[in-house]
């Protein structure tokens, strides 16, 4: 790993500790004696701050190491946690991330992000108790001279009689590094410090020590035991070596020898109760100093079978693998191999090519199935449950839980409904459920401004709330669910609820209905979302405009979804939102239409029968199927889509209808949500594994469809989307197709 490498890994670590940060400060704001929640910003801060030291982001360190001396006055309890302390960590948080992003770009803080910096610096050191002092900058010499000696404090001093001092003759740095049982826990890697002590120089020789490792059976996972003993070239002054460790000294014990210091630094800059025994190898296992120098270190030891693990020395060619080669033991090593970062593009291009080959694997079945050799079957039917085992571990690595996106609302809440003077909690379920990563990606636009409109729109002033003998605090809720092979979100609150008449006005007042027009409440409600709409009395920073919940539709639709709205004047407002949980490949049901071939998510089809003529005439005139004691409305696709009488089945698929029976039809009952219907259809072909691919600009936005996919013998398939189906079908008042033309329930 070069050093690019490791400062993209920073970046993105950076990142994800301050989104935790920023969620465990807003707990905070809730609970202030939770001293864990305390730790977990301190320990964010903390690391960002070590971790910055180590590529020389000093005016990083500056910055974070202001913060850090707030924190841990919070944490020792001389500073309160207040409301106001919260506001304040945020904005450091935020500037944080600006900074972080300017090395993530590659450009220099500016002369405004400077002066931000020194802004909230003084905030920091205003709130600061006592305001923290720092040491003005030693030059080389002072730091040399303080090295050896600033791990355990103020040792014993050499050669006070006058005497000459013996030197090393190495020209080499010497590091003595403890490791703090709690480095793993802090998010210090000790790999990471020797990668990045690399790439900065060279690893000459080293030494794992592993003498304070416990027995197995007392062994904690979580903790580190290790010990390092380092030689190390590099043309680094010493202040910038030094700093490599700043952000480890707090959790771990470090000395640095300077190349020719006197021999007795070295065992000043021992950790504190060495074992001498095991040190004494340690140097010599590093070629730090020759058996003579070590003879003059300290006085010859007895023998004691130290607990050193093999040392590693590099030669000219093996200075690269010095760094894994002996770093930790071989459990640690796995440890660090269990979780891989991979770059998204790499996994969208995996999952492209898996598709590819889910074509091409249906077309090779179609081809098997012709040959009829029953041995090139079984190995076709062998290959086929092996591709749906990759497809199938494929997506489960795109999927992620959304609780990280809701989260991210707390802060919004919190931030918008101070700006309005509005009290309002956000609950949050279903954190868990997970979806396709590109789903999550583009749904938090949308979502944002539903929850900023339930707060301004939705919740009551209190005063208001308090007259209708409401809570004070008013809530908003977002919950996430599966549900019928998709996922379902709502976003609620407990707010006022929409005015059917004051929507109706407006869309009067706009021209977008008639004044004599009968509308249902689910159309009138609907309303909102027509571009330009908006029922504000006043425009504000949040609202008024009518620009938004017409943006919302349409992303939602871009995504193959649906949104729904329920509001009752008084107790609030819930819109739904479903999704499908990926956008790349679903299983299928294939069936045909005239000449069409259509493929339907299979996680909406309930079951599939054979529609008979005595099936139809209990409602005659109308397209009903009474099944099992149930109306049933039936749409029948080939009205709806104006498709050929003449039925063409694609090459190679076998019919559940037998060829002779085409006169009658077949209805595959779909369930989307809470409503069901039937889909006239001519012939089923079974379950079908689907690409799915989007439809051209020329065929965008074509109704119940969501995409195409390519067939096994190279025919298009459209895929049927359900829950616009059924929209559209419902809003076309024709007798054909059996919806809207009378009252059905679709329950």
């Amino acid at each position: 790993m070069n050093l690019d490498e490791i400062l993209q890994t920073f970046i993105i670590e950076s990142r994800e500790l301050l989104e935790g940060m920023e969620q465990a400060l807003l707990q905070l704001e809730q609970s202030p004696a939770d001293a864990e929640l305390v730790h977990a910003v301190f320990r964010a801060a903390h690391t960002i701050k070590g971790s910055a030291g180590l590529f020389g982001l000093d005016h990083l360190v500056t910055f974070t190491h202001h913060a850090e001396n707030v924190l841990d006055q919070v944490r020792a309890g001389q500073l309160p946690f207040s409301s106001g302390l919260v506001a304040l960590l945020l904005q450091v948080r935020d500037h944080v991330g600006a900074l972080i992003d300017h090395v993530a770009g590659g450009t220099a803080p500016s002369a405004a992000v400077h002066a931000r910096s020194v802004e909230l610096m003084q905030a920091l050191q205003t709130c600061s108790v006592p305001a923290p002092t720092h040491p003005h900058p030693l030059d080389d010499a002072a730091i040399v001279s303080a090295l050896a000696r600033r791990a355990t404090g103020p040792k014993a001093t050499a050669s006070q009689d006058g005497t000459a001092t013996p030197r090393a003759a190495s020209s080499d740095w010497h590091i003595f590094l403890r490791c703090g049982p709690d480095m793993l826990r802090d998010g210090i890697d000790p790999l990471a410090l020797l990668h990045c002590l690399n790439s900065q120089g060279r690893i000459v020789g080293m030494v794992t020590l592993s003498d304070e490792l416990p027995d197995m059976t007392q062994m904690d996972p979580e903790a580190c035991y290790l010990g390092f003993a380092i030689r190390y070239q590099s043309a680094l002054a010493a202040q910038a070596i030094d700093s490599m460790f700043e952000f480890v000294r707090e959790g771990a014990q470090v000395g640095i020898v300077p190349p020719h210091s006197p021999l007795q630094d070295y065992h000043h800059a021992l950790p504190d109760a060495p074992d001498v025994a095991v040190w004494r190898q340690a140097l010599q296992g590093c070629g730090t100093l020759s058996p003579e120098e070590l003879a003059l270190w300290c006085p010859p030891l007895p023998s004691a079978s130290a607990a050193v693990l093999p040392s590693v020395e590099a030669g000219a060619s093996k200075a690269s693998q010095s760094v894994v080669a002996g770093v930790l033991p071989q459990a640690a090593k796995s440890a660090e191999v269990a979780l891989i970062r991979v770059h998204a593009d790499t996994l969208d291009a995996h999952i492209n090519l898996i598709g590819e080959l889910i074509i091409a694997s249906a077309g090779l079945h179609l081809a098997v199935a012709h040959s009829g050799l029953p041995a090139l079957q079984e190995s076709a039917s062998v290959l086929a449950r092996l591709v749906e085992s990759v497809r199938g571990s494929a997506l489960q690595l795109r999927m992620v839980q959304i609780g990280a996106t809701f989260n991210k609302f707390q802060r919004v809440v919190r931030e918008v409904s101070q700006e309005i003077g509005k009290d309002i909690a956000l609950e949050i379920s279903g954190a868990e459920t997970e979806l396709d990563k590109t789903v999550i990606e583009k749904i938090g636009d949308p979502l944002t401004h539903l929850v900023r409109n339930a707060i301004d729109h939705g919740i009551e002033p209190v005063a208001v709330r308090v007259a209708r003998g409401k809570p004070a605090q008013g809530r908003v809720r977002l919950h996430a669910c599966h549900d019928s092979g998709s996922i379902l979100i709502e976003v609620s609150d407990d707010g006022g609820g929409l005015s059917q008449q004051r929507i109706l006005t407006k869309a009067v007042e706009r021209g977008l209905v008639r004044p004599d027009q009968a509308l249902t409440e689910q159309e009138i409600q609907q309303l909102i979302f027509e571009p330009g709409f908006s029922t504000a009395e006043q425009v504000n920073n949040l609202s008024g405009r009518g620009v938004g919940m017409d943006v919302v539709r349409r992303n939602i639709t871009a995504l193959r979804g649906s949104i729904d709205i329920q509001s009752v004047e008084g107790a609030g407002t819930t819109i739904r939102i479903r999704l499908p949980l990926t956008l790349a490949i679903i299983d299928g049901f294939l069936v045909t239409v005239g000449d069409a071939a259509l493929v339907i998510p299979l996680e909406m089809v309930e079951e599939c029968i054979e529609l008979t003529p005595q099936a139809m005439q209990a409602a005659p005139g109308h397209d009903v199927l009474h099944l099992r004691d149930q109306w049933l409305p039936v749409i029948r696709l080939r009205s709806l889509f104006g498709l050929s009488e003449a039925p063409a089945l694609p090459a190679g698929f076998a019919t559940v209808a037998p060829q002779e029976t085409q006169a009658r039809h077949n209805v595959v009952v779909v369930r989307c949500g809470g409503h069901r219907a039937g889909l006239m259809v001519d012939a089923l072909h079974g379950e079908y594994q689907t690409v799915i691919r989007p439809l051209g600009p020329v065929f965008h936005g074509l109704p119940g469809m969501s995409g195409f996919t390519i067939l096994g013998t190279g025919q298009v398939a459209l895929i049927v989307d359900v829950p616009q189906l059924l929209a559209t079908a419902a809003g076309r008042h024709d007798d054909s197709i059996g919806l809207g033309s009378h009252e059905v329930s679709m329950a």
